[in-house]
């Protein structure tokens, strides 16, 4: 019966992230038909980021009110419709509009389940979980391209994964008992029957060693989006390289972070969340140095950049799973919001930020970016490690 529910919370990840590529893949048909500039896909982006923002940090009192399994289904149901809202638009204004129940949903999604599984179950299932949502962001771009190339337009697109996700909030909502099943053998097992009370976003910032994750999941969030999204430009504009060569290894660096994910479930329970964290941090350090090594082919640049997947692969699903056991299982609900919220400002505002850099300086300094976002992980994941066993020596004493 367990095993059901982790399948069907595995499917629920992909569906995650299914949409997450669709305005990307898309957006080079939609902005001329649409008559806008192709600078406004960062607008409807933001839109997105903000309605996750604003869910995350609700996500502790809904969930303790509904429940997770309820909220994954209603969240669900919300980005579907968003996305069928996003089939019959014909104008910018209206996926503007439909992109806060997207971003709203999504949000409630992402927040919901990471708690769940954190809470749950074992860390190589956090592992496997992200790389789910990797399989869905890969899937959903060669769904737009058929409905493209088929001559059915980006409307089509949206509408086939709407589709799909319709038909998981369906099924969502018919395995509901599952998961009340699975609370209420997890309260008997632990004899917490009596939830603790909702924390505030300024009494989860005061416990100990919060903000350093917090700061933590922020690099790691803007060095990863930022890696991502501008590793082509990098390429081919500074490397010199031929922009076909540059996407193709700017796509192994997803492709990196997702086969990461689903070699280090097979190890994380042995091996432990903190360390397959710090592992994963210096991994990126090294792919970032191998990025940022001058002359040559460029052929260290290539390697580097899926040096950096490999290393992201642990680290996300390492802080999440390791909440619980960090700050308390009554709170994990309200701080993994809280690193929801923390995790989108950076990857909403960061890479920006850099295409700032690119255009109005050097695009060469995307090493040192990315470099800085990666010391900033470090530092801050170190400094958590010493709160923590400094708490728990002085628990002992």
């Amino acid at each position: 019966m367990y095993s059901l529910l982790l399948v069907i919370i595995y499917v629920a990840f992909i569906s995650l992230g299914l949409p997450d590529s669709l305005l990307g893949s898309g957006w080079p048909v939609m902005y001329g038909e649409l008559g806008v500039p192709m600078s406004y896909a960062g607008i409807v982006s933001m839109i997105i980021a903000g309605g996750t923002i604003v869910s995350s940090l609700m996500s502790d009192k809904v969930t303790r009110k509904l429940g997770a399994g309820p909220v994954t289904a209603i969240s669900v149901m919300m980005t579907a419709a968003a996305l069928y809202g996003f089939s019959v638009s014909d104008s910018f204004a209206l996926l503007c509009l439909w992109a806060v129940p997207y971003g709203l949903g999504a949000g409630g999604v992402d927040a919901a389940l990471n708690n769940y599984v954190a809470l749950h179950y074992a860390s190589r299932h956090m592992s496997w979980l992200h790389c789910c949502w990797g399989i869905g962001a890969a899937v959903s771009p060669y769904i737009m391209g058929y409905s493209l190339t088929s001559g059915w337009g980006w409307q089509s697109g949206y509408l086939s994964v709407a589709i799909i996700q319709i038909a998981l909030a369906a099924f969502l909502f018919v395995s509901l008992p599952l998961w009340k099943k699975k609370n209420t053998a997890a309260k008997a097992a632990t004899g917490a029957n009596t939830p603790a009370a909702s924390l505030t976003l300024l009494q989860a910032l005061n416990i100990k060693g919060v903000k350093f994750v917090l700061l933590a999941f922020f690099g790691y969030c803007a060095m990863e989006t930022t890696a991502g999204l501008w590793a082509s430009s990098y390429l081919a504009e500074f490397r010199g390289m031929e922009s076909e060569t540059a996407a193709k290894f700017a796509s192994l660096f997803f492709i990196g972070i997702t086969f990461g994910r689903f070699l280090s479930g097979f190890i994380a329970d042995k091996t432990g969340d903190r360390r397959l964290i710090r592992w994963g941090i210096l991994i990126i350090l090294f792919g970032v140095v191998l990025v940022g090594i001058p002359g040559g082919s460029g052929v260290t640049a290539l390697l580097g950049l899926v040096v950096i997947g490999l290393g992201c692969a642990p680290v996300y699903p390492c802080i999440i799973h390791s909440t619980p056991s960090n700050f308390g299982a009554e709170h994990s609900q309200a701080i993994i919001g809280i690193q929801m919220a923390s995790a989108y400002v950076g990857s909403t505002f960061m890479p920006p930020l850099f295409g700032w850099i690119a255009d109005n300086i050097h695009i060469g300094l995307y090493p040192l970016y990315l470099l800085f976002f990666a010391i900033l992980m470090l530092v801050m994941t170190e400094r958590l490690n010493r709160t923590l066993v400094i708490a728990e020596k002085g628990k002992t004493v």
